[in-house]
């Protein structure tokens, strides 16, 4: 069976690459006389990188929420407020800024500018009929391939699928890859999103669905991610810019799926879990599919001292600290901490032996996600106001139907 493969028509790569886009866009402007939609991820709202967007009154900016991954309603929703803004009018360029939701967000959005109906009739192969407008990625977090794959990744809770956009008419047709843009991102999320591009092309390499190009693309991408996970710093400057090339080539790898993307997929959909963090879950029970590669991706963890949360899976190892039996509760005498953009989220404190215990409360509560709040907002916020606590430690209240989801998905083999 022979294919035309379809690749992204260009690419500018280089640490503050960013500032070219005013130039790319000038082209794109002089062509179509319409406006520009950026498609920014929400956590940039009110930042100083808005600045540096060459954006024009005539122009709309749409903040796309990240809190969870993109669905056929959102797609919907998002569509729809862009439809309404343009009026008929054909956009000079999309602009999405942002990873893997972000990026996937405005390929989706794009296609239904110019195809009828709602998302979830395009969730399949080739069932865009009408090309897109004109697409520009710029992705802040290296390793989910969007840039250059031609599938937007949705989720239809309603059918508890999880199924791409796929066709040529979503793919980019221009991408700015600037390694300055993921030297702030949190370790453990810069971890779980690379090693995305890891998995996927180990598992096209020794899938079926393959060619001498794929195979090329997807081996130089493992070699990127073994040299950038298993040194001693994967967020160096070098390493970062890396990691955007193994992203890059990856997408366009990304092919075929083996075991450890569907699990993910179902780790999504049933307990919403991000789908770089899903991976890395899914794999770290997998090492009788995979041995090798599961042998490697224990040492990357430990190699980056990554933290991969425990308390959503079966078998996993404890995920609370015992201190000396001397504990105290801490007066709540501040006010809130932080100036969250989508929720609040309120916690009960006791402190033991300098080793608090907390437990999230409200959509919180049971997130699978939740380490990652430990460690980049809650620890260090506490650390700072109250010196004498040494570490904080998350309690996670997950429910038994939540576990039995998760052990059910989890302990299917392929075709087992």
């Amino acid at each position: 069976m022979y294919r035309n493969a379809k690749n992204v028509g260009y690419y500018m790569i280089g640490s503050g690459s960013l500032t070219q886009l005013g130039d790319l866009l000038g082209a794109r402007r002089a062509a179509v006389n319409g406006p520009a939609v950026f498609f920014v991820d929400k956590f940039f709202e009110g930042k100083d990188l808005l600045a540096k967007l060459p954006v024009e009154n005539k122009d709309m900016v749409l903040y796309v929420n990240t809190t969870d991954e993109p669905t056929t309603d959102s797609v919907d929703g998002y569509t729809d407020q862009v439809k309404a803004f343009l009026k008929g009018v054909e956009p000079c360029a999309l602009v999405a800024l942002g990873g893997g939701c972000v990026l996937d967000t405005c390929k989706c959005v794009g296609n239904l500018l110019n195809n009828p109906g709602k998302a979830e009739n395009y969730q399949g192969w080739e069932l865009v009929k009408n090309p897109a407008p004109y697409k520009i990625a710029i992705p802040t977090l290296s390793g989910t391939g969007s840039e250059t794959s031609r599938t937007g990744i949705i989720c239809n809770e309603a059918k508890n699928i999880k199924l791409g956009m796929n066709s040529d008419y979503t793919m980019f047709e221009q991408v700015l890859l600037d390694p300055d843009l993921t030297a702030s991102v949190p370790r453990n999320q810069y971890f779980y999103t690379g090693i995305d591009t890891y998995m996927h092309c180990f598992e096209s390499i020794t899938g079926s669905y393959r060619n001498v190009v794929v195979d090329s693309l997807a081996a130089k991408a493992i070699d990127l991610c073994k040299q950038v996970f298993l040194s001693q710093d994967m967020m160096s400057e070098e390493n970062r810019e890396k990691m955007m090339i193994a992203s890059y080539i990856g997408g366009m790898a990304a092919g075929n799926v083996g075991v450890i993307h569907p699990f993910s997929a179902g780790l999504g959909v049933v307990l919403h879990v991000a789908h770089g963090l899903g991976n890395c879950l899914a794999l770290n029970v997998l090492g009788d599919i995979y041995p090798k590669e599961y042998k490697q991706f224990r040492t990357m963890i430990e190699r980056q001292g990554v933290n991969l949360p425990t308390g959503i899976l079966p078998d996993g190892g404890p995920f609370t600290e015992a201190g000396a039996k001397a504990w105290h509760i801490v007066p709540g005498t501040t006010g809130k901490i932080g100036q969250g953009t989508t929720k609040s989220v309120t916690y009960t404190v006791e402190v033991e032996d300098g080793v608090v215990r907390f437990k999230l409360k409200g959509k919180c509560a049971g997130c699978p996600a939740a380490d990652l709040t430990t460690e980049e907002l809650i620890q260090t916020a506490l650390t700072e106001h109250l010196p004498h606590i040494k570490r904080a430690v998350l309690v996670q209240d997950i429910s038994p139907e939540l576990l039995d989801e998760a052990r059910s998905i989890l302990k299917m083999r392929h075709g087992g």
